[in-house]
């Protein structure tokens, strides 16, 4: 069986805004001259979403995503007469009935998939699912139709062309632009032509979702996935159109999908997006933006599952890793691996062996860094970040393009790719106009060069800090190794958020031991999920060094540090003319390394541009654990989420900068790290999960020695 999982994600910016359009003269009367190459038509061009090389190496030989420079990015709501096989002002008129006229439909019918499943070898292990060994034909024969009640649907030719027509032109109403890449999409026909059923999985970001997708395969004659409708459909004629449509729908005696996952027959299937309520809010109001939906390499499961390699057993509680080193200033539990095991919750699946719950998380963990790692980044995300993290005074617009064009080089360097070309003055001037509701312009002398700034409200810097997010992805490793230095220097000064000296030596060994810490803290999706923290915590300090932050120190040595034996850590003996005097313990330790700045009056520019990165998700859980006495507890899960939600939003109009901290969505990381340290305890009952304050941090002194310890790698 092949996998491939994908994103849809809302951008700002456009391929066809960039090319199509010619920008004016720019307001601040600038005129750039240097020109920024276009990443999708020049020689090289990163390659995106591959699978796991250690997992699923297999799949990754297939070569299924290709380097294809000349394949760049296609909007499938700009349908033309060149879309079809005819010309003319006729076919201008009607152009996209005929290309939807002319797709390919792989029609499923019910009838041969019923055939089809009563004919094969698989009935008993469809039906055994409850963890019976043994199943008699009568239990066979009920559970064959409890699935193929579920099952019950079929995919029409006629009716999936008409939807794919009226989505066509709903779309077109809601979105200025739906982006695909062509390279994911050359790769997916690939992966559709060999041996096995191809599954899509996806992360759910909004209501329609699905019907994305869907359209994309589509316009692209690839088959149309079966999905779920994850909510309760009772009207006869929709149960009916969706039905022909390839949707599986809820059994009627359940209400919501999370009922319908204790369905054993339903539970079979995988889940999708659907309805109507929040597109008729979208088609009201102007929320008219832009769409771009990735997919990562397909993948075969088989080869995951049979590999081995892909394993989550073995793990610890965070608050077994992290809580002696809090608390006890311990660091002998540091080194293990944290536990990830609330992502497929107790009560979920509960006829799944251990062996394949451990496998789905190990699964889910996969599909969720893939995710981030198959995404264009956007000059949107660009500018935004810049403006937040590295100018948050007001930066000029000179200094701002020269900037663009540093960050863009580090972005395509790292493997990422981008979903922008064009002149330097095209890409800066639609960025800034894009973004110019959240941003404050300035003229100052010179006149021909403004000041721009972010404006201080909490709605420009939540959108500013959602732009910005990926690019935390992208510099994970250089951000936590920097806050790990930052908390050092700061360390090696004695003051706690004073100035800091930055000509000191950082030892190797504290500074992995720091980034590790740190690295147990971020939440799931930013490492790999087969690296091991203490490896990520390794290549942080790497990162390091190849961006040119820290240099290795040579400190004066009886044998020269260049001595490449010794460098390799090749043991030496010392020198007796007696061997029965020599030993074992006669060999010399090969030498623990130190780092410094490179240029200590100019690195800390980029060093605290690298930890500003982190500063939004540490902020906002200093804050949670600052607000933690201010909760009812015991309370549900939801209603913490919410009590906290509004605390953070009072912090932040209290601190009056930061207001990009106090997103609902860095609440929720922060009561699930704080979860997982054992800080809030959970109770799980039949009415739902509730929450409280473990006694331990009800101690005034330990939830202070909690905060110290995240606050020291927080920057500003």
């Amino acid at each position: 069986m092949s996998l491939a999982s994908q994103e849809v994600s809302r951008e700002t910016l456009t391929l066809p805004q960039l090319h199509q359009a010619k920008p004016p003269a720019l307001s601040w009367g600038v005129k750039i001259r240097k020109k920024l190459k276009a990443p999708f038509l020049g020689k090289y061009r990163p390659l995106v979403g591959q699978c796991c090389h250690q997992c699923t190496p297999e799949s990754l030989g297939r070569k299924l995503l290709h380097n294809s420079p000349s394949l760049g990015f296609q909007d499938l709501l700009c349908v033309n007469e060149t879309h079809t096989r005819y010309r003319g002002w006729l076919v201008r008129r009607v152009c996209s009935v005929l290309f939807v006229l002319g797709r390919k439909v792989h029609s499923s019918p019910a009838g041969d998939r019923m055939k089809g499943i009563c004919s094969g070898d698989r009935v008993i292990a469809v039906t055994g699912l409850g963890g019976q060994k043994d199943v008699s034909e009568e239990d066979g024969s009920e559970g064959l139709g409890s699935v193929l009640a579920v099952l019950q649907t079929a995919v029409r030719p006629a009716v999936l062309r008409l939807v794919s027509w009226m989505l066509l032109k709903m779309f077109r109403l809601m979105f200025r632009s739906v982006q695909v890449n062509l390279n994911q999409l050359a790769a997916l026909h690939r992966a559709s032509q060999l041996s096995g059923p191809v599954v899509y999985v996806y992360i759910r970001q909004s209501a329609f979702d699905q019907a994305l997708i869907c359209l994309a395969l589509f316009f692209h004659n690839l088959r149309v996935p079966y999905s779920v409708c994850p909510v309760q459909v009772q009207h006869g004629w929709r149960r009916a159109v969706l039905q022909k449509l390839g949707v599986i729908l809820l059994p009627r005696h359940v209400d919501t999908e999370l009922q319908a996952e204790t369905d054993r027959s339903y539970s079979l299937t995988m889940t999708s997006a659907g309805i109507l309520g929040f597109v008729l809010s979208l088609l009201s109001g102007d929320h008219r933006g832009d769409v771009r939906i990735h997919f990562a390499q397909a993948f075969s499961l088989k080869e995951m599952c049979d590999s081995g390699k892909c394993r989550v057993d073995g793990r610890r509680p965070l608050q077994e890793i992290l809580l002696p080193t809090v608390l006890h200033n311990r660091m002998d539990s540091l080194f293990g691996q944290k536990d990830i095991s609330w992502l497929l919750p107790p009560n979920c699946l509960l006829e799944l062996p251990q062996t394949e719950r451990e496998m789905t998380i190990a699964l889910t963990l996969h599909l969720m860094y893939s995710v981030t790692n198959s995404l264009a980044v956007m000059s949107t995300s660009i500018v935004s970040c810049l403006i937040l993290h590295k100018h948050r005074r007001g930066v000029r617009l000179s200094v701002l393009c020269r900037d663009v064009c540093w960050l863009l080089e580090e972005v395509l360097f790292r493997n990422f790719d981008v979903g922008f070309g064009g002149s330097l003055e095209g890409v800066v001037y639609f960025s800034l106009t894009l973004l110019r509701p959240h941003l404050l312009q300035a003229t100052v002398p010179p006149a021909g060069d403004p000041v721009l700034t972010a404006w201080p409200d909490p709605h420009s810097l939540l959108a500013l800090s959602q732009q910005s997010d990926l690019l935390t992805h992208v510099f994970i490793h250089e951000a936590v190794g920097a806050c790990a230095v930052s908390a050092m220097l700061r360390e090696a000064a004695g003051c706690g958020g004073g100035e800091m000296e930055f000509d000191v030596a950082l030892g190797q060994e504290e500074l992995t031991e720091k980034s590790l810490q740190l690295t147990h803290l971020l939440p799931v999706g930013y490492t790999i999920p087969c690296q091991t923290a203490h490896t990520f915590a390794l290549d942080t300090v790497d990162s390091l060094v190849c961006c040119g932050i820290l240099v290795m120190e040579e400190a004066p040595h009886a044998v020269p540090v260049c001595d490449l034996w010794k460098r390799q850590g090749v043991l030496s003996w010392k020198v007796s003319d007696d061997p029965e005097q020599s030993s074992d313990s006669d060999c010399s330790e090969p030498d623990s390394r130190s780092y410094k700045l490179s240029q200590p009056t100019q690195c800390p520019e980029l060093l605290f541009f690298l930890c500003s990165l982190l500063s939004v998700q540490l902020r906002a859980l200093c804050w949670t654990i600052e607000s933690l006495h201010l909760l009812p507890c015991p309370m549900t899960d939801s209603a913490c989420v919410t009590q906290l939600h509004t605390h953070l939003r009072n912090r932040a109009q209290l601190d009056r900068v930061h207001h990009e901290c106090s997103s609902i969505k860095l609440v929720r990381k922060a009561v699930r790290t704080l979860t997982d340290l054992g800080v809030l305890m959970e109770d799980r009952q039949s009415e739902g999960v509730y929450l409280d304050i473990s006694p331990v941090f009800l101690q005034t002194e330990n939830k202070q020695k909690l905060l110290q310890f995240v606050s020291q790698f927080l920057y500003g």
